[in-house]
């Protein structure tokens, strides 16, 4: 249980921060940089959840818990030591990805297949997402970077993945089924 009484501690004054193993590291240090940009992905479709409502806002309040335990996740390096840890570590797992792309069907068997790239906007609910979308996409990039050097639970990768597709087909959802999607001309402005 997470018990919060003090919020400031001053123990990064100097630049770093503990891990979840208590391992202290440069708070510019890839793992950091992966969850914080994790953490950053939850704050935005925090904000995508202000235009949400009903099951996208329900799917999106899931998501943000699986964000928060992503970011435990990736916070708890050496995954070989878990067996042994006080408490099981929290980890991504297959079933996160398997209920995304579940999602990510149900969301895509009323779409009409596309023609042309969407442009991120339409309506502002479809905008946000497209945000989460890119952020997603960066999350996944740092995460990958962080893999080539330090153990990352496969699962994180795979469910950054698929969460970017997640967001552009409930972006596409969210602009009334695909209807008032923004698409992109090639050389309209030539």
């Amino acid at each position: 249980m997470v018990v919060l009484n003090k919020i400031y501690t001053r123990t990064g004054d100097k630049g770093d921060t503990a891990l979840g193993n208590g391992t202290r590291v440069a708070k510019h240090s890839a793992r950091v940089t992966a969850y914080g940009t994790s953490d950053e992905l939850n704050a935005q479709v925090g904000v995508a959840r202000l235009a949400a409502s009903g099951d996208m806002d329900a799917a999106l309040a899931r998501i943000q818990n699986d964000l928060f335990d992503l970011g435990a996740d990736l916070c708890r390096p050496d995954m070989h030591l878990d067996a042994e840890a006080e408490y099981p570590p929290l980890r991504i797992s297959p079933s996160h990805v398997d209920r995304l792309e579940a999602e990510i069907d149900a969301m895509n068997k009323d779409l009409k297949p596309l023609r042309s790239f969407v442009l991120p906007g339409g309506g502002a609910l479809a905008a946000h997402l497209h945000v989460c979308r890119t952020v997603a996409r960066r999350a996944e990039r740092l995460t990958t970077e962080l893999a080539t050097v330090e153990d990352v639970n496969e699962a994180v990768l795979i469910y950054l993945n698929r969460l970017s597709d997640w967001f552009f087909v409930a972006s596409r959802v969210a602009n009334d089924g695909g209807r008032d999607d923004v698409l992109w001309v090639p050389g309209a402005n030539l």
